[in-house]
């Protein structure tokens, strides 16, 4: 009665608990309550960043406040590991950590769920709020149904009956929960005799039930072996896989039975004790104690045959336990009994004939050489030829006997009488004795005495075996094809070796040879070749090894057989140029489709994963590449002068699938050829002048000479000299080599024009010139410019003499014109005349000035033909005495 009452107040107490949990999970709370409660569901395996809730819209707190309301965790619970906080909107996301509902909660059954419980704060004071937040983690199907062993094994009996059930006690596990568990079982194959069925305990655990469909025999299959699949409730469903190996168990459902049902047997009145008469076979299909089979008589054979008879209850012989009487003739019969366990004895009957012999047969007396038991020789298959095996002796009572022996038998053995003794026959071997070819031999020794009296004495010879025999490969050359990149421990051959010994003997286990290498692995029971590495056929591409086959004798044989393994190519190899940049020099002005260089590519792959085709990404316009080549040309003749260096991008591409290229810069760099002669860009003209007063100091500088050639180095180095002079006073100017720069030599005597002739030359090879004249007009001052115009040298003059100087240069660069030569005397005619009545007016003019203005000493500049004669007055530049 206390229990029953105790029991009544628990359960109350538990239900008003209960009703409070409710209300605290499930009901409202105020927003302006200290303490709030919120629940969430959530998948497990979420990645990172995915929201699970919002805090602040959930709880109906306002956007904005002042100040602002700030959320945070407490750090005392490991639970927000897995989650991350807005601190400021109050949206709570999953985080890095990724929740496994098995690991989470690996202790709790699939009854009480799986959840995350955290505390937020949300402050500052006047806000302040304790958020109790449980987060419900949800099982997904991530997990496969596994078997705790690999190979389950069920005993059957034989005589189970149709629709027995037995246990698959191992059965699957699964560690997700509800639908996501393990659903169901089933067979992959059930050979017509089995079937699955599931049972469910009350815990909700799954067992599968092996239930038998049709009648077995362990006689006709001691041995099924299947797979068993466990499959989840998933979409799609997970499977997983075990082996099933269900084992028939024997029962003692046969009986022992007689090879042979009646045999005869016939004697002589004079065999002697021991001798074998019969041997007795029976089988019986069980197995263990269920074939133990013994023999015995049965209680119908009299004493006297028990006594003149002895039957082994092991082995089934029968044997003569006593010498019989040489006058007598019966005749026997035996009926002996095969004994099973709990079987009905099988029958079988002996016909002894015991033959009366008055003079007396004759008597074989063997004496055995090699070893014997129970009748049957042993003997080792590595004798020799002739190797004796017994004696036999014929012994008769007559005075004078006239015996005859001979041996009936099919195999390598002879009968021979001993030289030495007389009735004594040697039984020995012929040949060698092969055990793989036949292990047992029956021969007969038949004896006739002048009566015709015949004693057949029966001789059996075992063959024992020895290692004589080398195990065999299948194959002596095996040859493997494998694609590069294999995955580690891929399956590459089983190979196959058999030893026609026995026992043994004849098992075989495989070694590697020495010269394999440690990268393959062979098992050394089943012969599987694997190789544990990946294989890169650009490292190497043939592997040849031997390989070992060896037998368990003694000694020990082997044999041998060689592996050849052919990696085939794949494409995981890109082209690659011989260098990382190419830099190629060519001189300018270079044939069009002249070859600039070549461009060697390689690619380790083979076949057409190695072959290369090289393209131009930019320049295509002005260069072109050889593809099988490599050479590099160019469309036209380039120049320098245009561009100096040129950037080319080549892309080499293999012919693999998908492709792999490469991509390499080759720059050309242009040398200079000298094609271009200097250009003189001051003096602008042969037909300028520059007034030179008549009292220059020597040493002082007129002019220069300013040329520029766009070849470069040795192409652009520049040499002036005067090569021709038509002034008054040879030898008053010089001119500087280096610089152009024209000096006084020595004081001026005489006015007038002074023309000079500069050569401007480069040190290239061919030396390319150009040529100006420079004329200096040697007076106070330029009063009359017709009249110096007059005096300058026109076309007849400058070719008066040595050859005329020239400029070699291209199109565009000045040259002196020849035309109107003609055209030109005239001109300078009408001119001199005119120039000597303005000489007149310039002298008197001059004599005026200088009694006016103070004398200045002035060196003018180039003043090129039909410059205005204001300008030389207004822009006179003044030399320094010094």
């Amino acid at each position: 009665m206390w229990n029953t009452n105790r029991a009544t107040r628990l359960r109350s107490k538990a239900e008003l608990w209960g009703l409070f949990i409710l209300l605290l999970y499930t009901g409202p709370l105020s927003c302006s309550s200290n303490f709030s409660h919120l629940i969430y569901k959530i998948k497990e395996g979420l990645s990172k960043g995915i929201l699970i809730g919002s805090i602040a819209a959930d709880l109906n707190l306002g956007v904005s406040s002042d100040p602002p309301r700030s959320f945070s965790l407490d750090l005392k619970t490991n639970s927000q590991q897995y989650v991350t906080l807005n601190n400021t909107t109050g949206d709570l996301f999953t985080s890095a950590v990724e929740i496994d509902r098995e690991t989470l909660c690996a202790e709790s059954h699939e009854g009480q769920g799986c959840a995350i419980s955290l505390d937020v704060l949300i402050l500052p004071q006047q806000y302040f709020q304790l958020v109790k937040i449980k987060i419900i983690i949800e099982d997904v199907n991530d997990n496969r149904p596994h078997f705790p062993v690999a190979e389950i094994r069920v005993s059957v009996p034989e005589n189970a009956p149709v629709n027995a059930r037995f246990a698959v006690e191992q059965s699957a596990v699964d560690p997700d929960i509800g639908i996501h568990s393990v659903q169901t079982y089933w067979l992959v194959n059930d050979y017509g005799f089995f079937t699955l069925d599931v049972e469910e305990n009350e815990g909700g655990e799954l067992t599968p039930f092996l239930i038998i469909t049709e009648n077995l025999d362990r006689e006709t299959q001691a041995e099924y072996v299947t797979d068993i699949i466990a499959e989840d409730g998933g979409t799609p469903p997970l499977l997983g896989t075990a082996t099933l190996r269900i084992i028939i168990t024997d029962v003692n459902d046969n009986c022992p039975k007689f090879i042979e049902s009646q045999v005869n047997v016939t004697l002589y009145g004079n065999t002697t004790k021991g001798l074998q008469l019969a041997r007795l076979q029976a089988y019986d299909p069980d197995e263990g104690e269920n074939a133990v089979i013994t023999y015995s008589f049965s209680e119908r054979v009299t004493q006297e045959s028990r006594n003149l008879f002895h039957l082994d209850t092991i082995t089934g012989v029968l044997k003569l336990a006593r010498k019989i009487d040489n006058n007598t003739g019966k005749l026997y019969k035996l009926v002996v009994l095969a004994n099973g366990p709990t079987c009905i004895p099988e029958v079988a009957t002996v016909t002894v004939h015991v033959i009366r012999q008055l003079s007396g047969p004759p008597a074989v007396v063997p004496r055995y050489i090699a070893s014997e038991n129970d009748g049957v020789v042993s003997l080792s298959e590595s004798e020799p030829p002739f190797t004796p095996i017994a004696f036999f002796t014929i012994k008769n009572t007559e005075p004078q006997p006239k015996i005859e022996c001979f041996l009936e038998t099919t195999g390598p053995f002879r009968l021979v009488p001993y030289e030495r003794f007389k009735n004594e026959y040697l039984l020995e071997t012929t040949e060698p004795l092969d055990y793989e070819q036949q292990q047992d031999y029956e021969m007969v020794i038949v004896v006739r005495n002048a009566h015709g009296l015949v004693v057949n004495t029966v001789v059996k010879v075992h063959v024992l075996d020895v290692n004589d025999n080398a195990p065999v490969f299948k194959q002596s050359f095996v040859e493997i094809a494998v694609e590069e990149n294999n995955p580690p421990n891929t399956f590459l051959v089983q190979l196959q070796a058999t030893d026609a010994d026995s026992e043994s003997r004849g098992q075989v286990y495989y070694l590697l040879g020495a010269d394999a290498p440690t990268i393959f692995g062979l098992d050394r029971s089943t012969g599987v070749l694997s190789v544990s590495t990946s294989l890169d056929r650009e490292e190497k591409e043939t592997y040849r090894f031997t390989v070992r086959a060896v037998d368990r004798g003694t000694p020990r044989k082997e044999s041998i057989a060689t592996v050849i393994i052919t990696v085939r190519d794949r494409n995981d190899n890109s082209p690659r140029f011989i260098n990382k940049d190419f830099t190629f020099f060519v001189p300018e002005n270079f044939p069009g489709f002249g070859e600039i260089g070549m461009l060697t590519v390689t690619d380790a792959d083979a076949g057409e994963n190695g072959w290369v085709a090289l393209s131009i990404l930019n320049g295509s316009d002005i260069f072109v590449i050889d593809t099988g080549r490599g050479a590099l040309r160019a469309k036209t003749p380039l120049d320098r002068e245009q561009q100096g260096t040129y950037y080319v991008w080549i892309e080499a591409i293999d012919g693999g699938e998908p492709a792999l290229s490469c991509i390499t810069m080759v720059t050309v760099l242009l040398l200079d050829v000298n094609d271009n002669p200097p250009t003189v860009l001051f003096p602008q003209s042969n037909e300028s002048f520059m007034l030179v007063l008549p009292n220059t100091l020597p040493g002082t500088s007129i002019t220069e000479v300013y040329a520029v050639d766009r070849d470069t180095g040795m192409n652009a180095v520049i040499a002036y000299s005067i090569i021709k002079r038509t002034d008054g006073e040879p030898g008053s100017f010089d001119i500087d080599p280096y610089t152009g720069n024209i000096t006084l030599r020595k004081a001026l005597n005489s006015r007038g024009l002074y023309s000079l002739w500069v050569k401007v030359r480069d040190h290239g090879q061919p030396e390319l010139y150009s040529t100006v004249l420079v004329n200096l007009f040697v007076n106070e001052t330029v009063s009359n410019e017709t009249l110096i115009q007059s005096l300058l040298p026109r076309g007849a003059d400058i070719n008066h003499g040595e050859d005329p100087p020239i400029k070699e240069g291209r199109e565009g660069e000045r040259v002196p014109n020849q035309c109107g030569e003609l055209r030109m005397v005239l001109l300078a005619l009408t001119v001199t005349c005119l120039g000597l009545f303005l000489t007149v007016v310039s002298l008197v003019t001059f004599i005026c000035c200088k009694k006016r203005k103070p004398k200045k000493k002035r060196l003018d500049i180039e003043i090129p033909l039909k410059l205005n004669h204001e300008m030389v007055d207004k822009n006179p530049m003044e030399i320094s005495n010094i």
